[in-house]
């Protein structure tokens, strides 16, 4: 556990503090001076998760494109009676 360069008297003043809170008990300075550590140490910010690289467009099946057929310029032969 690293300590970020906390100067002895800060700690034990937040200590202090922190053994007033609790009503003066006695034998429990070690809680209090883990308590100051803690509330002197920055909290270290949490990491966001890696995003994901977008994934590629699936390739869809299309239908080969109609095209309209040109009309015949031929007229049709009528039966002629």
């Amino acid at each position: 556990m690293a300590h970020l360069n906390l100067d002895e008297g800060q700690i034990r003043e937040t200590a202090y503090y922190l053994w007033l809170e609790d009503g003066q008990p006695v034998g429990r300075d070690e809680e209090h001076w883990l308590k100051a550590i803690d509330a002197l140490t920055p909290a270290t910010p949490k990491r966001k998760p890696a995003r994901k690289a977008a994934a590629k467009p699936r390739a869809t099946k299309t239908a080969p494109k109609r095209t309209a057929k040109p009309k015949s310029t031929a007229k049709t032969k009528t039966a002629a009676k």
